[in-house]
């Protein structure tokens, strides 16, 4: 190869005139450990077990280009409580890019929106042409595997007791055309049933893993899928898996022309797939267009309909030129497979709203609780406000910190159970991690963690129950279900890092 067969590293990327690299969202460098946090309030006694978050985080100034979110290295954090105590670890997930780049002091990869891969002069033949691998969005304990998910590829195994990361994943097979941030765990029966998109036909697959670790069900391909298309996350029933086909489709011709790769075509509508789990036939509901990045739980009727709850977009903002900014609202779709869906908003005013959460031990079934992130009264121009819906009682409260708040996470306790969520103060920088009541949210946090550093605004967590308790008795997992079980598959990353 000659100098002139090696590619033009792109320029950095000038991070002050970046909303997502700078205050709330600037990439935190630091890899701390830290016990005896110093607490307001009291942690009850009895609540043990840890909150992990992943999110994008780069590891050295970017360059090239920098899409949030689908650009940064992933880096995970977990706060722990045990005893009324609290401690706080976080690394980086240790890819193949990360650990080159540590290597030579310096950003290789760029943003993987501009078509630059660095050459094999420069990272040898084996990394020669890849893209930066992201496993930034989600975390996931389930059959013996801790996973930083990413989104439509593979997932990264962590060691639970110290984060470093292990290896690449399939999940014996189930994920070896990968799989998207968001599966689901069937609280009744352990199995994680997920989903992935590629660009090519047959462009749409789910899977299953069972409580073991191990595949029930391989890739396999969603009839009725015509184009390749972008689908976040999804829901879970009994029955079905069910999956919002939104019209945001991947357009490989408007790449090599200079364009973007996602188009939004509202003239394709929105067509719903409930996807039986027993393997039969899918059935397909068309509906108006609209687009969905989170889902809070579905669940079954007794008629044979399908709940769903979720956040509804009226477009994808930043994938489209609209004359009106992209609006959001919480919304019950009643999806009958012979009779088309009827809707229902669930929220009053609240805008921008995102995240919806419920207790994780109710997914597949009917859920009465939900929150949210959205803005709050005060509209500081941020998601600075945790909102609730009590659906049995139909009463909406929030709570607004004064801070940036994160995902909220429900924890179920020895006796009562709690929301919590990581926020940053954005005047002074200071995070925190809150713990509130399940009963009364809105009354404000009764603790407050003040953490070691700045945990930069990130994406999905989960809360993992101390092992030694069964935390899904009530709902008839599986022993061990959620727990981390011996992986056939575990073994450390050559080069990986602590």
């Amino acid at each position: 190869m000659t100098a002139s067969d090696v590619p033009t590293r792109p320029a950095p990327v000038d991070m002050s005139r970046n909303p997502f690299l700078t205050g709330v969202f600037a990439p935190q460098r630091d890899e701390v450990d830290a016990v005896d946090l110093p607490v307001s309030g009291e942690i009850p006694a009895d609540l043990r077990g840890s909150y992990l978050r992943n999110g994008p985080n780069m590891r050295f100034d970017p360059i090239g280009s920098y899409v949030y979110p689908i650009d940064g290295d992933a880096m995970v954090h977990r706060i722990s409580l045990d005893g009324g105590r609290a401690s706080y670890r976080n690394r980086f997930v240790r890819t193949p890019m990360v650990l080159t780049e540590e290597a030579a002091g310096h950003a290789i990869w760029s943003g993987i929106t501009d078509g630059y891969t660095p050459s094999a002069a420069e990272v040898g033949d084996e990394l020669a042409g890849t893209t930066r691998e992201l496993p930034d969005i989600n975390i996931v304990r389930h059959g013996g595997r801790l996973l930083a998910m990413a989104e439509a590829d593979r997932p990264y195994q962590l060691a639970p007791e110290d984060l470093a990361t292990l290896a690449r994943t399939d999940c014996d097979g189930a994920m070896f055309v990968g799989s998207t941030a968001h599966p689901k765990i069937d609280p009744s029966t352990g199995e994680m049933v997920l989903f992935n998109y590629v660009l090519e036909a047959p462009y749409l697959t789910w899977a299953v893993v069972g409580p073991d670790g191990r595949a029930i069900r391989t890739p396999t391909p969603v009839d009725g899928v015509d184009a390749p298309i972008m689908i976040h996350d999804m829901a879970l029933t009994s029955r079905y898996v069910v999956l919002f086909v939104c019209p945001l489709i991947f357009d490989i011709e408007s790449v090599m022309s200079g364009g973007s790769l996602l188009s939004w075509q509202p003239r394709r509508g929105t067509r719903i797939a409930l996807i039986p789990r027993d393997g039969t036939a899918v059935r397909w509901i068309d509906a108006d267009p609209f687009w969905v990045w989170h889902f809070a739980n579905a669940f079954d009727n007794p008629d044979g309909s399908v709940t769903v709850d979720y956040v509804e977009w009226t477009y994808p903002g930043g994938f489209s030129d609209q004359p009106t900014p992209a609006a959001s609202s919480l919304t019950r779709a009643v999806i009958r497979p012979d009779a088309g869906i009827t809707k229902t908003v669930l929220n009053s005013s609240e805008p921008d709203m995102e995240f919806p959460r419920i207790d994780d031990r109710m997914l597949t079934r009917e859920h009465h609780r939900i929150a949210s992130v959205a803005k709050g009264p005060r509209d500081s121009g941020d998601l600075d406000s945790l909102w609730f819906h009590d659906l049995a009682a139909g009463t909406e409260t929030v709570w607004t910190p004064g801070a940036a708040i994160g995902e909220p996470i429900y924890i179920p306790g020895a006796e009562r159970d709690y929301w919590g969520a990581i926020g940053t103060d954005p005047t002074d920088m200071t995070s925190h991690f809150y713990l509130l009541s399940a009963d009364a949210p809105q009354d404000g946090p009764i603790a407050t963690v003040d953490l070691p550093i700045r945990v930069p605004a990130g994406l999905h967590g989960a809360w993992l129950p101390d092992p030694s308790r069964r935390p899904f008795a009530s709902s008839g997992a599986p022993q061990g279900s959620d727990g981390l079980l011996p992986d056939p598959e575990r073994t450390r990353a050559p080069g990986s890092a602590t």
